[in-house]
C-alpha cells in the first residue's frame, strides 16, 4: 500500500506534522511519503489566475501524488476554527484540476491536534463533513487535544487513552484495506 501523509500546515515546527509523521510510523510495512506543504507554495487561488496563467505545476504535482496513493493521512492544523491558509490554498487549487476530484476518491484518515483542549475538533469536523464532497472516503478521524501535554518527540503520544484510541483507529484503517483485498 502506498500512503501519502501531510499536515495541513506550513509551519516548520508544525505539531500536526509531528502527529501525522508519528501516525505514519504505524504503517511500517507500507510505502509512506510525507509531504511538506512548503514544497507546494503557489499563488493564492483565483479563477482569474487560472484564466491568465493556467494551473500551477505544483498543484498538478500535488494532485498526481494523491492520485498515485492508496491512502491519505492528513493532520489538519486549525486557525481561527478553520483550515490554515497554506492548506486551503492547495485544497482550492487541486479541487479544480480537470477530470478529477480534489482527494482523488481516496480513503482518508483525518487527524488534528492543537495546544488547546479541543484538539482541532472544529476543523476536523468541517473536514469530515466536507471532504467527501470532494472525493474523500473518510475512514477514520482522530483528535489529540493539549498536544504539548500528550505528545513528546521521543515517544510520540504519551497519554495511554489517546494511544489506545489512535491504535484502534489505525487498526480500523488497516482492516478497511484487508477487507478490500478479500473482495
Amino acid at each position: 500500500m502506498k500512503i501519502l501523509a501531510f499536515a495541513g500546515s506550513n509551519s516548520n515546527a508544525s505539531i500536526n506534522k509531528k502527529l501525522v509523521t508519528h501516525t505514519a510510523s504505524f504503517f511500517d510495512n507500507h510505502s509512506v511519503e510525507i509531504l511538506d506543504l512548503n514544497d507546494y507554495e503557489m499563488p493564492l487561488f483565483s479563477v482569474d489566475k487560472i484564466a491568465k496563467t493556467g494551473m500551477p505545476e505544483v498543484a498538478l504535482d500535488f494532485a498526481k501524488k494523491i492520485d498515485e496513493s492508496d491512502l491519505l493521512l492528513i493532520s489538519l492544523a486549525e486557525n481561527n476554527g478553520s483550515y490554515t491558509t497554506a492548506f486551503k490554498n492547495i485544497y482550492d487549487w487541486i479541487s479544480v484540476v480537470p477530470d478529477r476530484k480534489a482527494f482523488g476518491n481516496k480513503p482518508i484518515f483525518i487527524l488534528a491536534s492543537s495546544p488547546g483542549p479541543r484538539g482541532g475538533l472544529t476543523v476536523l469536523e468541517t473536514a469530515k463533513n466536507t471532504f467527501p464532497h470532494f472525493g474523500a472516503n473518510v475512514i477514520e478521524t482522530f483528535s489529540l487535544p493539549n498536544f504539548y501535554a500528550n505528545f513528546n518527540e521521543e515517544n510520540g503520544i504519551v497519554n495511554e487513552a489517546f494511544i489506545t484510541e489512535l491504535e484502534s483507529k489505525i487498526n480500523s484503517v488497516k482492516n478497511h484495506f484487508s477487507e478490500l483485498n478479500k473482495e
